[in-house]
This record gives C-alpha cells, structure tokens and sequence, in this order.
C-alpha cells in the first residue's frame, strides 16, 4: 500500500466514525444495557458489520427494489433518530421492551444505532469516490472500535453513575434530538 491509499483509508474511516458517532451514542448503550437481555457487543457488532458491508455493496440495489430511494430511507432513520432522543429527553418508552426478545443487539443497537441510514448513506456515498477496498478496511476498522466501546460501556456507567448516566443522557438526547431534525429538514428539502 501506498501513503495515498494509508490516506484514503483514514479520510473514510474518520468520516464513518463521525457519522457512526459510538461515543455519542453512549447514553443510549448504557440505557440499553440495563433493559431485559441486556446488549451482547460481538453479536451487535458482528450483525452492525454484516449490514455495512451489505449495504456497501448491495444497498442502491436492494432500496430500488423496493422503489424506495436514499432520500426517503434518510428520513425514516431521522424520524427514528428523533424518537430515540425523546425517550431520552423526557424520560419516557417510545420502543417498548418485548419480554420475549431476550436483548436489544438488533434493534435498535445494530440498526439503526450502529449502522443506521446515516452510515447507509454515506456509505454509499464513500464508494462512489474512494474503491470498495478502502470503504471495506475502514467499515472493519470503525467496527473494531464499536466492539471495544461496546464492551468499556458497563465500566463507562459505573464510572459515571446514576447522576452522570442520566445527564449524560439528556445531553445527548438533546443533541440526538438536533441531529435527527437537520437530517429530516435536510432530506426534506432535498
């Protein structure tokens, strides 16, 4: 490898990890872990994996099948985005617990937390300018610190406590509230 391809590849992976934004979705994993089931990190972020590098490869393919274009699967994960803030804002269950679904590893931890139609977009996106090779590398390399951040979250909690947990939470409720509302207002007038 060349210093233009090193360069690529962290050019894409800084990019996908704003967009992934781990750290910021602490609140939300910390809230996650407490719920029945619990998060399980290898599963979420294996299934988080498996759906990027899908989507990296198939996702303009699989959305026009379904005639539904990135636009219109941006605001869904805005809407969704949205949702999840207010539960975090207010206090309240948007998603409710299903006693039978043993962990939140799927949703709403891998999709649309992880790999959300943010990430899909820019996935999509990535490619069109950089080649699968790079996209892929840095898609693993985001991952990797997905699982690690998943994994540190439980020490992260305790660490911050009940009182840091919840303001934490409202902080980035808020701010997940914003993001949401830029990506639906953005895609909206687009």
């Amino acid at each position: 490898m060349n210093l233009t391809a090193f360069k690529d590849i962290f050019s894409v992976t800084i990019i996908l990890f704003s967009v992934i934004d781990i750290l910021g979705s602490l609140p939300i994993i910390i809230d996650l872990r407490k719920r029945p089931g619990g998060i399980q990190p290898m599963k979420a972020t294996f299934i988080a994996c498996i759906i990027m590098v899908a989507f990296l490869y198939i996702g303009e393919t699989v959305l026009s099948l379904f005639n539904v274009d990135v636009i219109s699967f941006s605001i869904t994960g805005g809407l969704i985005m949205f949702l999840m803030g207010l539960e975090m804002v207010l206090d309240i269950e948007i998603f409710k617990s299903n006693p039978e679904v043993q962990s939140s590893d799927i949703v709403p931890l891998a999709f649309p937390l992880i790999a959300g139609p943010g990430t899909m977009t820019t996935l999509i996106s990535l490619r069109a300018e950089f080649s699968q090779t790079t996209v892929l590398i840095s898609v693993i390399l985001n991952i990797l610190f997905v699982y690690f951040t998943l994994k540190a979250s439980g020490l992260i909690s305790k660490k911050l406590g009940t009182a840091g947990t919840s303001v934490l939470r409202k902080v980035f409720g808020i701010i997940l509230l914003a993001i949401a509302i830029k990506l639906l207002k953005n895609n909206i007038l687009a």
